[in-house]
Formats: structure tokens, sequence, C-alpha cells
């Protein structure tokens, strides 16, 4: 699939040109025919007889940079100075950093934030445990824990390359819900490592998010946690997808004003975000789920490629025991959701679906099919990439489900606090707003955050988690 221009791959011309009418339309009419998009223009000094400009140019990819570059050195009159990748120039040094959040100005301070006076907060925490949550960073703070082993996108790149996006995530948990949270990448891929590691060093935290762990050594690697320690464990490419999914479905029911547990739904992906989210519509009522991956239907008594974790998702799935392979399981399916890989399904399934078909095809950065291919044949569309209408991204869900787990100093996370978020993130969006390209809100709507929070406080208090009304 063709990408477009995009802040992604941004870059920055420096470029000293000749002042003379007409050189700078030679120069955006070279970029223009290279297939660049123009952002901003700033001119940085005028020199005797040149002027030097920055010119901002959204491209593809980085062999379309290169194309652009070479078109503007093709102008005659124009130099190039140089040329900044935005991206990376946003990465420099790192993207987060840790703030005091009081001045230690002079001995006065000092000895309240540190010695002597911070004797007495020990001693206050170590006669009443609970404190820690009130006069340390711990009521505020979640760990985000990967091995890089499973990067959206990139697969199995290792600890250091990952860094970047737990950095990004961290961005995200601080800007739009208030969380500090810490990357920690760890350097081990055995799953007993990182259970101990992330009990030994879970006293900062009020919660742990993981992320980007590889299937199915998650699955263990969250129970396990959720079992032996006191606080929230969340595999948010699990749990923070699904509850999304649930989200925009629990919409499309609404727009459609069709019972959401008499869809018949068939998913392609039986990973992390494939697993957990076809048990979670289970859960929420959905009856009729056919979950495929690559050797085609899951179902009950399959030899090829059955994990634990594949062999009980069979027995909660595939009612009809559809033993085909994916374009089988899309024959009548109301609702098709992709959590796997690009272009694994044709418009010829889509025709197959019933009547009016919804599809989710939320592979990222290429999905399922291409949306120009699919939108002539669906009623609904829906994708991961921010440039198509109904983006489902799990960034509507995890910075408020852990704001509100942390506001009530929960003690784990359950069925019916992510039903809650679900349900707050879908009714961010009135009976009388949702359209076809407007079943999920957008993820710069700050009222999501704050709803889903609510929500999922108030449901941690009635189901038993909460330490704290």
């Amino acid at each position: 699939m063709a990408r477009i221009p995009g802040p992604s791959y941004s870059i920055t011309i420096r470029a000293e040109i000749e002042n003379r009418i007409g050189m700078f339309a030679q120069l955006a009419t070279a970029i223009s025919y290279a297939g660049g998009d123009i952002g901003s223009i700033d001119i940085i000094r005028v020199e005797k007889g040149n002027v030097i400009r920055d010119v901002t140019v959204n491209a593809r990819d980085e062999d379309h940079e290169r194309e652009i570059v070479r078109a503007i050195k093709g102008v005659g009159g124009v130099k190039v100075i140089r040329v900044m990748d935005r991206t990376f120039s946003s990465h420099e040094g790192g993207k987060i950093e840790i703030h005091n959040k009081m001045p230690v100005r002079d001995r006065n301070d000092l000895s309240k934030v540190y010695t002597p006076g911070v004797a007495r907060i020990c001693n206050d925490i170590h006669d009443n445990p609970e404190h820690v949550y009130r006069y340390t960073i711990k009521g505020n703070a979640v760990a985000i824990i990967t091995d890089g082993t499973a990067v959206l996108g990139l697969g199995d790149i290792g600890p250091d390359a990952a860094m970047p996006v737990m950095e990004g995530k961290a961005m995200i948990f601080k800007e739009f819900a208030g969380i500090d949270a810490f990357p920690i990448p760890l350097r081990t891929k055995d799953t007993e490592e990182i259970i101990n590691t992330v009990k030994n060093i879970s006293t900062p935290f009020g919660g742990i998010n993981l992320e980007d762990i590889s299937a199915p050594r998650c699955f263990e690697i969250e129970r396990r946690l959720r079992k032996e320690m006191n606080m929230p464990v969340i595999h948010d490419d699990q749990h923070g997808t699904a509850v999304v999914v649930l989200a925009a479905l629990i919409n499309v029911a609404r727009f459609l004003q069709k019972d959401i547990k008499k869809f018949r739904v068939t998913m392609v992906g039986a990973g992390a975000a494939g697993t957990a989210t076809a048990r979670m519509l289970s859960a929420y009522g959905i009856k009729e789920i056919t979950v495929c991956d690559r050797y085609g239907a899951v179902y009950p008594g399959r030899r090829q490629d059955m994990s634990p974790y594949k062999r009980e998702l069979a027995k909660i799935t595939n009612p009809k025991k559809i033993k085909g392979g994916i374009s089988d399981a899309m024959k009548g399916a109301d609702v098709f959701i992709g959590l796997s890989a690009p272009n694994v399904i044709t418009p010829g399934d889509i025709k197959k679906m019933s009547k009016d078909p919804i599809v989710f095809a939320l592979a990222n950065p290429d999905p399922e099919i291409a949306p120009e291919d699919a939108i002539p044949l669906v009623k609904i569309l829906a994708t991961g990439r921010s440039d198509y209408p109904n983006q489902i991204n799990n960034m509507l869900s995890y910075p408020g489900i852990f704001r509100g787990l942390l506001d009530v100093r929960a003690k784990g996370v359950n069925e019916a606090v992510k039903f809650a978020a679900a349900e707050a993130i879908a009714h961010i969006i009135g009976d009388d707003e949702l359209h076809e390209d407007y079943i999920i809100p957008s993820i710069f709507d700050r009222k999501v955050i704050a709803s889903v929070a609510h929500a999922v406080a108030e449901c941690a208090a009635k189901t038993g988690l909460a330490r704290k009304r």
C-alpha cells in the first residue's frame, strides 16, 4: 500500500537561495514534483545576494526524503547547506527527564526534603506502610516494563532499541494523565527472571505496565505478576487494545441499533492483542467469535501450532467449529477484526460477509487490507492509523485506566474495570453524534481520560480493589 507524506518522515532543509525573483517558486516546484508536502518556511538570515531559508517537508519514507533533497539540489541557484530529520531531532538526548516538585534553595529546604527532616517521614511509613502512597512518588508512578521482543511493527529489536517507544509511552502517561512513568527495558527474555525483577523493583510504583513482550511469554508473565503482586499489572498490548476495540464495537451497535451480543465476529490474529480481544468480547457476551491465525481457524482438536493459550481460546470461541482458512471464517460474519499482518484479506473476502459489513483492519502501519480497497465495500471501517477516520488506538484506554486505579490505590485490576473503561470511552460520543466515520473519540479529546479514570475508580471501589475511596 502506497504511503502518503506524513510527519513521521519530516525533514528540514536549510538552503542558500539566490536572492532574485522567482527562485523560491522554482524550489517549491521542485519539491512538489518530487511528491513532497511543504510545511513551514522560515527565513534564517539574508546575506549579500542570498537568502538562507529553512524549508520543512513531509515525505513518504527515507528514500523519498533523499529524492526530495536531490530534486532541490537540481535547482540552479540553490545550495543545500544541511538536512535535518525532524523525527530524529525530537529524540535527541531522550524525550523525558525528571523535575523536582519543590526547590532546594537553602539549608531550610534541605533539612525538610533530606536529612534530618526526612527521617520523620521514613519512620512514619515504617509505622504506617500505607503512607508510602501519600509521602512518596508511589501514589502516582507506573513502571513501563519491556524486554523489547515484540515492539509494534518492528518485532524483537531488544531493550536498547525499544527505549524510544517506552519513552514515548512515558510522555503520553504524563501529558494526558499526569502520571510519572518510567521506562524500564530489561536485558533478559527469561520469564522467571522478568517476573522476579519486576517484583524486586516494584517498591516505587503504584502500577506495572507491561509493554511489547512477545506471546506466549507475555501471558504467563502477566498472570504470575497479577497473582503475586498487590498492585495493578496490565499488559497494554493485550488489554489496552481490547478495551478500545470493545468501545468501538459498542458504538457500532449503538449506531446500527443492533444488539452487540448478536454480532458474528471473525478475528485474524491469535497473539497478545488478538487473544485478549477475543477473551474480552466473549466475556462481554458476544457468543459467535472465530479466531484465525496463519494456519486458519482456531478450533478444539486442531493439531497445528496449538499452544496451551490457543487451546484455551478454542474452548470459548468458534462455536460452529469452522476448520477452514480466513476466507472460510469470514463467510456471513458481521464484523472482521484484524490484529495481525498486512494484506491478509481481500475485497472478495469482505464480499462474503453479511450485509453492511464492519471491518476493523488494525495492523499498523499497513493494515490487513488497504483502506482504499475496503471503503467501497463496508458500512464502517476502522484502522490503527491516524490518517483515516476511526483510529483504534490504545492510547484512549491506558492513561485513564491507570489514572483511575492510582487514584484509589488499587490492589489489582479485573474484567469489570476494563468493561467500565470501554463503556466510558464509547459514551464520550452522544447518540446524535455517531456516524460511520465517528465511532471512536479522538485520542486528543481530553474528556476521554477524565471519563475513563472516573469510571475505573468507581468500578474499582465497587468491586473491592480500592484501598482509598
